[in-house]
């Protein structure tokens, strides 16, 4: 008796212990991650080092400048960005254009990983550096030192790189531009935010003083306000001692000026603004909570709180989700989120795509869901899922902490010294998770609605929406504003929580087995030949840690239907998947799959159709099922029908006052000759009014019922002797009877000869050049790599002459490709956005281009830099499961020789100038070029004929007034 009763003493003092251990724990502080080398120079630049070899022989650099278009003066909008792009235009050490062109040799390509990007409070400059080849990285450093404080801002490099900003800002116009514009004064009203964005004012941008943006330079660009990173494959010590040698001389100016972070303060009222457009395509709708002071992370209890965050988030925006799977959904889409462009602040907010739909029935729909969260909060088994999914995400970036790429850490780093977010390793914060998640109630998690959301009188809530038709009469601001003490008053019943089966399977199939196993020593795969006749290759990588993908493929595809049932090929699969699979709807499968990383995802191609998924290692049997359940067992739910085809009716009825819209969606139907089988590019409202629901289930039947001829590939870290008995109860037991798949050739070609074709749409002075060059081609890997190399060839010219020399085009370029099914055929694609001025200034140089290259070929120099890039990339594709996986699906269907991805630098070191410029006089010269340029609504007429006369074409000039098509 008396040792039970010391027990039951024990108990109380050890309850004490374990609480005021909690406690302590709590006020932890979060320790910086160990495998990061940190320091400040003593000019007050901040490093961080961190040694990581995935991708081998690559360093990610990195200079972050702490200021942005928030520190500019008034006579300054949008120089902090445009000091951003003279960076790339003269420095000390690199005349202009010779950096881009530097590291074009060395394999960095220009955009793709050679970039730069301006915000409101921050300049970050992106440089990724191949190491293998000595004094590459000693150059990379002196290029990042040369843009910290040797940028030349010359005044004939200022005053041609005007219009390549002007450019930029062009492409960002329109109607979303436009209303924007409108709202950030209200989002912010009395900050240095409302009118600072980052692209500037172009009246600014065309009349500055070369001194302005001189001077922002001066002022802001200072060591003290900067960071260097450094990730990738080097030591410590080698990174540290670059770092001192380039940036140890940097200097502070005598006398500072004081960076100063803008102020915003809460909304003074309940405040709604409504904007209408007439090129606006849809009506959405955002409800902003005040802003409140963002504290960072500093102890265990922040981060702690932080999860509690973002569980609350994740409820919220499954609530949101259902709503869109309900017949007559109140919006196509919704979310909520914290966050706020204003560094140093946080805020709640709501959101929702209406489409063409109601806007007062979405904006009550999301009120009311706030109220509903209000008054009952979340469910406890709302809360598991989410739990379940929050420890899913961690662990599978854990499981794959030593197969990170450099690029991924380099974001934390940057958070770190700009914001003070903490980066612990994910080590620290997989076992923090672990520890706190199961104690996290839910009760606390239903507090922070009194924390953001109760008691909050004024919100600040905008709508978009088009133009209203005749007769329309659209919500006003009073209406929309009822609608928020109506949603208090209103009768709101608690959430209920379907509950749904434990498994996708209760009952497993009968399982096939494995009747060939054969190893391929020069792919390291096995292939397996299953006793229904489905073919499947394996090959185990250590690439990533937890990562497995899986792809089928086989000929098939939409081309054996014909234009009666067009729409129901289309959409087939996704009428599928709107429905759901087996006893589950896409809701109830959100919920049996908590916690588990698998995504399956059918496709039906023109001519070829499988299914793409992947998943983690623990999670394989679950894509197994996922899969299974897409073949055999497609679900049908008339009301989720309706409900697809309303969101999409919805979110498309007005796409046709895009003026881009309008202009792809006209090029495409007289490229076609408005052919009923022509490939649908753009959707339209209309195509969803003739799907047929049973047909489309049928459809997708016959191209998923039989999976004979399906040949399957599985890459990633998985072990044979664990998913071969996966794949024989699965895959071995799909329906497969033999039947022979074929692609189909439907006989739908562009139109032939020389055309040209003019669109007047738009009320910005914007327009797009558009040329195709098409034809019949026999197949070969040899010549689609030497057309790859001619485009990427004329991708530097296109830079060099048409966006640096007559600063015509901020981005664009030419893409294009040869295909082998449902016929040999090359499509290539020149696409210049541009002012209406420089139209045909564009077009003359690109053909002028072409040309060159189809008479002459390119320069031995920029070929160079074209396979040096390619070298370099795939050095990186070859430890990327992704890569082996579109290499090996490939060899199989369209029949690929996979020896072009295993020995590729073979073939490059094989091409000549004479090869490339054999491909261009084949492909860039032949008999069908369709040239079609947009203009806005008000060109003057007259320039048709100019263009007539230009190229003795052709003309078709199309007005297009009304936003449907």
């Amino acid at each position: 008796m008396q040792r039970k009763g010391s027990h039951l003493f024990l108990l109380p003092v050890f309850l004490f212990l374990f609480i005021t251990s909690f406690a302590q724990q709590l006020t932890d502080k979060i320790p910086f991650d160990a495998k990061v080398k940190t320091g400040k120079l003593d000019n007050g630049l901040t490093y961080f080092i961190r040694p990581n070899q995935k991708p081998e022989k690559r360093v990610e650099l990195r200079l972050v400048v702490n200021a942005g278009a928030i520190n500019e003066d008034e006579d300054q909008l949008g120089l902090a960005h445009m000091t951003e792009h003279m960076a790339f235009n003269g420095t000390k050490n690199f005349k202009k254009n010779d950096i881009v062109s530097y590291l074009q040799e060395i394999g960095v390509g220009f955009g793709n990983d050679l970039n730069a990007y301006t915000s409101f409070d921050e300049t970050v400059y992106i440089l990724p550096i191949p190491v293998d080849k000595a004094g590459n990285l000693e150059k990379g450093f002196q290029i990042l030192e040369d843009w910290a404080h040797n940028i030349s801002n010359l005044s004939d490099d200022i005053d041609e790189e005007r219009a390549v900003i002007l450019e930029e800002s062009r492409l960002g116009k329109g109607a979303e531009e436009r209303m924007f514009r409108k709202i950030l004064p209200a989002l912010f009203a009395g900050s240095l935010y409302a009118d600072r964005l980052p692209i500037g004012k172009d009246s600014i941008i065309k009349n500055f003083k070369h001194d302005a943006i001189r001077r922002f330079y001066k002022d802001w660009y200072r060591p003290d306000l900067m960071s260097v990173i450094v990730v990738g494959d080097i030591t410590v010590e080698q990174a540290e001692a670059l770092i001192r040698k380039h940036f140890n001389g940097l200097k502070n100016p005598a006398n500072p000026r004081e960076r100063k972070y803008a102020e915003v303060k809460p909304y003074a009222a309940n405040e709604v603004m409504i904007l209408t457009d007439k090129e606006a395509s849809s009506s959405e709708i955002a409800i902003n909570y005040p802003v409140f002071k963002y504290e960072p992370m500093s102890t265990v209890a922040d981060y702690r709180n932080s999860i509690i965050k973002s569980l609350f988030l994740r409820m919220f925006n499954q609530r949101l989700q259902e709503l869109t799977q309900k017949e007559n959904p109140p919006f196509n889409f919704g979310g909520s989120g914290f966050g706020s462009y204003a560094r140093g602040y946080d805020a709640f907010s709501v959101y929702a795509g209406a489409g063409t739909g109601d806007v007062k029935k979405a904006t009550q729909a999301l009120l009311e869901e706030v109220e509903r969260v209000k008054r009952f909060g979340f469910t406890a088994t709302e809360l598991e899922r989410s739990k379940k999914t929050t420890l899913s995400n961690y662990e599978r970036s854990y499981n794959n902490r030593d197969k990170t790429e450099s690029a991924n850490y380099v974001e934390e780093y940057i958070n770190y010294f700009l914001k003070k977010d903490p980066t612990p390793g994910i080590e620290y914060e997989f076992e923090k998770v672990k520890e706190l998640l199961p104690d996290i109630s839910i009760e606390e998690v239903n507090s922070l609605v009194n924390k953001f959301i109760k008691g909050v009188d004024n919100r600040f809530t905008y709508i978009t929406q088009p133009e209203p038709k005749a007769g329309e009469k659209l919500a006003s601001e009073e209406e929309i504003l009822a609608f928020f003490p109506a949603a208090e008053k209103a009768d709101i019943k608690p959430y209920e929580d379907k509950v749904v089966a434990a498994s996708l399977v209760e009952n497993k199939p009968t399982a096939g087995k494995v009747i060939f196993n054969k190893k391929n020593e020069k792919l390291g795969t096995t292939e397996l030949t299953l006793s229904n006749g489905i073919k499947v290759t394996l090959k185990s990588t250590d690439f990533k840690a937890d990562q497995v993908l899986m792809s089928s493929v086989r000929a098939g595809g939409k081309n054996h239907y014909g234009a009666t049932d067009k729409y129901n090929a289309e959409y087939a699969v996704q009428v599928v998947q709107s429905m759901g699979v087996g006893a589950f709807s896409p809701v109830d499968l959100r919920k049996v799959m908590a916690g588990k990383t698998v995504q399956v995802s059918p496709f039906i191609g023109a001519a070829s159709e499988g299914v793409r998924g992947s998943s983690t290692v623990k999670d394989l049997e679950t894509m197994f099922q996922l899969t299974w359940l897409y073949f055999t067992n497609p679900r049908v739910d008339t009301a989720l029908f309706k409900s697809f085809v309303q969101r999409n009716k919805s979110q498309y009825a007005m796409m046709g006052a895009n003026p881009q819209f309008a202009f792809v969606d006209t090029l495409y139907s007289v490229l076609y000759n408005n052919d009923p089988l022509a490939p649908i590019t753009l959707p339209k409202a209309q195509n969803f009014d003739k799907i047929d629901m049973k047909r489309a289930v049928e459809i997708y039947k016959e191209r998923f019922g039989d999976a004979g001829s399906m040949e399957f590939v599985f890459v990633g870290s998985f072990k044979e002797e664990e998913i071969i008995p996966l794949i024989e109860q699965y895959i071995g037991s799909l329906p497969a009877t033999g039947k022979k798949f074929a692609s189909v050739d439907n006989k739908v070609r562009p139109v032939k000869g020389k055309k040209d074709m003019m669109v007047k749409k738009g009320k910005d002075e914007r327009s797009m050049i558009i040329q195709l060059h098409s034809g019949e081609v026999a197949y070969s890997q040899d010549l689609e790599m030497k057309a790859q190399a001619a485009t990427e060839v004329l991708n530097i010219r296109i830079i060099e002459e048409l966006r640096e020399k007559i600063g015509g085009i901020y981005g664009g370029g030419i893409y294009g490709s040869l295909e082998r099914e449902p016929y040999s055929n090359y499509t290539f694609a020149v696409q210049l956005p541009c002012g209406p001025e420089k139209a045909d200034t564009l077009l003359k140089a690109i053909n002028k281009e072409i040309k060159e290259i189809v008479t002459k070929g390119p320069s031995q120099k920029n070929l160079d830099k074209v396979k040096q890039q390619w070298r370099e990339q795939h050095k990186i594709d070859l430890k990327e499961n992704e890569d082996w996986l579109s290499a090996i699906t490939e060899s199989k269907f369209p029949g690929n020789n996979i020896d072009y991805f295993i020995n590729y630098e073979k073939y490059i070191d094989q091409i000549t100038v004479k090869d490339v410029q054999q491909a261009a006089a084949k492909l860039l010269n032949g008999p069908n070029v369709f040239t079609a340029i947009q203009m806005p609504e008000n060109y003057v007429p007259g320039e048709e004929k100019k263009t007539a006369e230009r190229d003795n074409n052709i003309i078709q000039t199309i007005e297009i007034d009304k936003p449907e098509i």
